[in-house]
């Protein structure tokens, strides 16, 4: 006997059928004589629901309220849930994150989960429960306030109680079979992969794959976690995340091809090329809480000796950094701003390229064969991402895709919820 966490995504748990299939899944899961933690998503689009109905009453809610308002939508899931398993005959408990001891710092909308104590659960699988838990939320540490961990945030949940449990696996139960080699929705012949590393699928989820949370990865790591991608729709072998060697496993050179559509660029337009300037910058946009991801300056006009700054940011940090950069102008001395959110992230990740030369000639080749342009482009030991044009994503994403032999021989991959989570 040994400890499964599961997590179900919102497609799997949107009506009651689902519910009760999801049900009938962790009924088995106990019977085959495992102690089984259940960590559920909202159902279906609710989350989308709740903030569209905060936003009709508040234009800038208040973030205690607002993740108060937004922890509703897992309650509604983990106790309808909690009933359906009890109409199988089984006993399962309910909990919110609050109550299995998700302890968070005091971020609300983007807590991060500093520590877990789960005595209830314990006590809850001592006396032969399933413990449901509601993902996405946690308490703050500090205020004892309800918080919210962020999109995605039930992956992290699921993770980080398996890790406290001392679980033997953590399933991650989406509406795809596994971890694909591209978006299903944009290549339908993208190949299921039998086994990821953690290395590789940091990267992935990173550069935009929405199958996993970025922290979710990150936790699994840390712990050691191995993580089973499966489909609720369906009864096929996923996709194990893990660092354990297996010879017998395929070892393929490119692990897939990501894209992301969230992002948009900033060019600092006319930078005077003097030292500590681009610090100024930067401390600008870290003061406003801005992430950012790929950077290029060009080289100064000998000439002018100005430079262009560019940089890649999250979408809905775009109008944050632009009132930031606007307002350290006079002191920096920079010309203009260029901001542009119709721009596309393709990214081509794979731990096998670190041995193999010439994978980005073929890369940037294969883009260039779809008539895409590049405007900009950054590497690491395992990945490389270009920017383009958002029309033309899917049209790179399925030359790259084509162009490293990822393609199956057949239609393999299925979306069976209609989102890939």
């Amino acid at each position: 006997m040994g400890v499964v966490v599961q997590k179900y995504g919102g497609s799997s748990v949107a009506d009651a059928e689902g519910i009760k299939r999801v049900a009938q899944r962790i009924a088995d899961t106990k019977r085959r004589g495992n102690d089984v933690v259940v960590v559920v998503s909202a159902m279906g689009d609710t989350t989308d629901e709740l903030i569209d109905l905060a936003e009709q009453v508040s234009p800038l809610p208040a973030g205690r309220e607002l993740d108060m308002l937004l922890t509703a939508g897992e309650r509604i899931s983990m106790a309808l849930l909690a009933m359906a398993i009890g109409n199988l005959g089984l006993d399962a408990r309910s909990f919110t994150g609050s109550q299995a001891g998700v302890i968070t710092d005091g971020a609300h909308g983007k807590a991060k989960i500093i520590d877990v104590t789960p005595g209830r659960i314990e006590q809850a699988l001592a006396a032969g429960a399933i413990a449901i838990v509601a993902g996405f939320q946690g308490v703050s540490q500090d205020t004892k306030d309800i918080t919210t961990l962020g999109r995605g945030g039930s992956d992290t949940t699921a993770v980080a109680l398996a890790a406290a449990l001392h679980a033997d696996v953590c399933e991650i139960y989406s509406d795809v079979d596994g971890v694909f080699t591209a978006d299903p929705r944009i290549v339908a012949t993208a190949r299921k992969r039998d086994h990821i590393s953690y290395e590789e699928m940091l990267e992935m989820a990173a550069c935009g794959a929405k199958i996993l949370h970025l922290r979710c990865v990150e936790y699994a790591r840390r712990y050691d976690m191995p993580i089973h991608v499966r489909s609720s729709f369906s009864q096929k072998n996923g996709t194990w995340i893990s660092d354990e060697k297996d010879e017998s496993m395929e070892q393929a050179i490119i692990a897939g091809v990501a894209h992301d559509r969230s992002e948009a660029k900033i060019t600092v337009v006319g930078v005077p090329d003097k030292v500590g300037e681009a610090a100024r910058i930067f401390e600008a946009l870290a003061a406003s809480q801005v992430n950012l991801d790929m950077i290029v300056q060009n080289v100064s006009a000998a000439a002018t000796s100005l430079t262009d700054i560019s940089f890649t940011l999250p979408r809905a940090d775009g109008q944050a950094a632009v009132a930031a950069l606007t307002a350290i102008k006079p002191e920096v001395g920079y010309a203009s701003l260029m901001y542009d959110d119709q721009i596309g992230k393709i990214s081509l990740i794979g731990a096998g390229m670190r041995s193999h030369p010439g994978i980005t000639a073929k890369f940037f080749s294969a883009i260039a064969s779809a008539g895409v342009n590049i405007e900009m482009i950054s590497t690491s030991e395992i990945r490389i991402s270009v920017i383009v044009n958002e029309a033309q994503v899917d049209d790179a994403v399925m030359a790259a895709h084509s162009a490293f032999d990822l393609d199956a021989d057949e239609v393999e991959a299925v979306v069976y919820g209609g989102t890939g989570r």
